[in-house]
């Protein structure tokens, strides 16, 4: 499968400012796959060194008592029998396992910066915030992290115009196309490409269930591996927290976000999922949940915005699953809805307001909503070229309540309504309509300014 973010590898690798790159994101979001089957095989082939920490005892063991780059070479050469110059590729993978090789990264770039290296992992801040707050350690011992002297992308799980490119070339082209011309489809193409975005909100952009449903069409077999990778996550938690109370209210918390956004004030309340608790009870599952990348985080927005975007208050937010296949195994429904007729009156609008905060999130976006008086809100709000977007999000084809108490408060570019409707502009109403296939494209023109 190709991934979007082998053009952000592409460029570090071109770019004449390169440092040691580390490549973050949550567990089996095809980190791995991405860096060595598709990166360091197209552009490195024969020259490159994979270190998986997990493994490869001996080596962690090294690394693990030095931080200086000039002795990892020399011992990863030897142990490799290959010379490392400026044309080999070093990947250290599972750096969770060895957190001391991203403190050696300031000495690769210090040091070594014509070789190219990539840190790979999925745990490692939390492994690393562990290691810096444990009791006893001593400040001088101190974990300390390489600012300044390297490089970082984050891997997200498949977006979902990914997943389309991945699953028919064919259309992803003719929708780009026409959204470049800013067109909207055919009305047999439109409800084609509606057809693909069910599909996704059901299997999500988790690599091995898209790989899965890619190689033989089955939707039941994609669902067994989300489930697989479901309980992962929550063995997940047993590993990488402290007490056995922040296990405990992780894997609630993590459990309960369908629970939590499908009421009718989609803020997180504590209370839901413990009786008489607060959210400051909450604050480091919450922490070890969004450094994990698997749980994205919206900052409630006071009427009057100012930018730039900062959340007004820390007890008002909303969570979302990082992956929406995952967080429709979480919901329970059942996996023919998603292809049946049922479909529009049983979903629930939250399946696509999870859809689009990954979206967003995906592209670079951070994530805000905006709360009026009474039931007025904006699910999304961007800012993008100092200048705000709010953005509407309708299962259906209804039309944006809020949007005129939004005005009264804030000057806007225009608004953003994302639904099953096709491609259209109100002038009158600076209101832009777009079709759930088109806003990976608008997100990414956003992020672009």
């Amino acid at each position: 499968m190709e991934r979007f973010a082998i053009n952000e590898l592409i460029k570090w690798n071109e770019g004449k400012a390169r440092k040691p790159l580390i490549v973050w994101g949550a567990r089996q979001v095809g980190k791995t796959y991405l860096i060595k089957e598709i990166f360091a095989k197209r552009y490195y082939k024969d020259k490159y060194i994979y270190i998986d920490c997990k493994v490869e005892d001996e080596i962690r063991e090294f690394c693990s008592n030095t931080a200086s780059a000039e002795k990892i070479i020399e011992y990863i050469s030897l142990r490799k029998g290959r010379s490392i110059n400026e044309n080999t590729l070093l990947i250290f993978d599972e750096v969770q396992e060895c957190p001391n090789i991203v403190s050696a990264l300031k000495y690769f770039c210090q040091d070594f910066r014509n070789i190219p290296v990539i840190a790979a992992g999925s745990m490692v801040r939390i492994k690393i915030q562990r290691e810096t707050h444990k009791r006893g350690v001593k400040e001088a011992e101190r974990f300390l992290f390489p600012v300044g002297k390297i490089n970082q992308i984050t891997v997200y799980p498949m977006s979902f115009d990914e997943f389309l490119f991945n699953s028919n070339k064919i259309l992803y082209t003719k929708i780009e196309d026409l959204y470049k011309r800013r067109q909207g489809l055919d009305a047999d193409i439109h409800k084609l490409a509606l057809e693909y975005v069910y599909k996704y909100l059901l299997i999500g952009g988790m690599p091995e269930a898209v790989a899965s449903f890619l190689d033989n069409g089955d939707l039941l077999e994609a669902r067994e591996i989300l489930k697989d990778l479901y309980d992962n996550y929550l063995s997940d938690m047993e590993l990488y927290q402290a007490s056995q109370e922040s296990v405990l209210r992780s894997r609630n918390l993590f459990a309960n976000i369908y629970k939590e956004l499908n009421k009718e004030n989609k803020s997180f309340s504590p209370s839901l999922i413990e009786e008489k608790s607060k959210t400051r009870d909450f604050a480091t599952s919450i922490n070890w949940l969004t450094l994990a990348h698997i749980v994205n985080q919206s900052y409630q927005l006071k009427e009057h915005i100012v930018l730039p975007l900062m959340m007004d208050n820390e007890s008002n937010f909303r969570l979302f699953l990082g992956d929406i296949g995952m967080f429709s195994y979480q919901s329970g429904i059942n996996a023919s809805v998603f292809i049946s007729n049922e479909r529009e009156t049983t979903l629930s609008g939250i399946f696509f307001e999870n859809f689009i905060a990954n979206e967003l999130i995906a592209k670079g976006h951070k994530l805000f909503y905006w709360k009026g008086k009474g039931a007025n809100e904006i699910e999304f709000i961007v800012e993008s070229n100092n200048k705000i977007f709010p953005i509407d999000v309708k299962k259906g084809k209804g039309t944006l309540n809020s949007l005129g108490k939004f005005a009264e408060h804030n000057k806007f570019e225009y608004a953003i309504k994302v639904s099953k409707n096709n491609y259209g502009y109100d002038e009158s109403q600076k209101l832009l309509t777009v079709p759930f296939y088109y806003f990976p494209f608008i997100a990414k023109d956003l992020k672009n300014q």
